[in-house]
């Protein structure tokens, strides 16, 4: 997926209005977590985040991206994968079952400025298997923010959110990556979920950045299905998401995508 690279420093002004992105983001999730029970199907989920973006007056940047030919719109305000499919699932009729485990990636723009966000969850009682593959993603992602100080290298970042998942015998993604965030959804710089401390760009104050490690049981490849959007393992083992959208602030990182 190609998108412009331009690295954008914010000023404390527009940093506060990426925090009002990201907590209207953070509501819209948390509607859509609610959603998440036995026979709810995904499009139940993504409306209930779309509710709240409406209520707000505000709107999901997924929805009928990206604009240009040669690759559908994505018809959607989040993506709902479940189980195999690792991101940009299709909201639709399917049913979610005991023991699933769905992973829910909104955006939201307000004045202008996107917040960026994701969560797995799971339905009803899970295996053991999901249950650890949801604790290390998310514990991956605030190791990997720990890094994210001024002064850091993008390696720094990337190679956290490394080791902490290849350490419980997991799997990162070498195929899809964070990224800047801002006035728009994708920026620079790309923030891959591996790599070596003190490589990379240096991390510097008013950067925002969406970090989101994508994690698989069995294998890091995956394939792209016949909707060419949703993203699933090869092995089709669990995989999971989570995702913050983050400012680095003199004070260290702040977590713009919390209520």
């Amino acid at each position: 997926m190609a998108w412009g690279r331009q690295i954008t420093i914010k000023t404390p002004q527009e940093i506060e209005i990426m925090r009002e992105a990201g907590r209207i983001n953070a509501e819209a999730l948390a509607a859509a977590r609610a959603a998440i029970r036995v026979g709810a199907t995904t499009a139940d989920v993504d409306a209930a985040a779309e509710e709240v973006l409406k209520k707000y007056g505000t709107y999901s940047p997924f929805k009928n991206y990206p604009n240009y030919p040669g690759k559908p719109a994505f018809p959607a305000s989040t993506c709902v994968s479940v189980n195999e499919e690792l991101v940009h699932g299709i909201p639709g009729k399917r049913k979610l079952k005991e023991g699933d485990i769905v992973s829910v990636d909104c955006g939201c723009v307000y004045e202008g400025f996107v917040g960026d966000a994701a969560f797995t969850a799971g339905v009803g009682e899970i295996s053991h298997t999901a249950q650890k593959l949801l604790e290390v993603t998310e514990q991956s992602l605030y190791a990997g923010i720990a890094k994210m100080v001024a002064g850091n290298h993008i390696g720094d970042v990337s190679s956290a959110v490394q080791a902490y998942v290849e350490s419980h015998g997991l799997y990162v993604t070498r195929e899809y990556t964070g990224h800047g965030v801002g006035r728009a959804m994708h920026e620079g710089p790309q923030v891959p979920n591996y790599g070596y401390p003190g490589r990379g760009l240096e991390l510097k104050v008013g950067m925002t950045i969406a970090l989101e490690p994508m994690v698989l049981v069995g294998t890091d490849q995956t394939v792209t299905t016949g909707d060419e959007w949703t993203v699933r393992s090869k092995d089709r083992s669990l995989t999971a998401h989570f995702e913050h959208s983050v400012a680095i602030t003199e004070a260290g990182p702040l977590i713009l995508t919390v209520v």
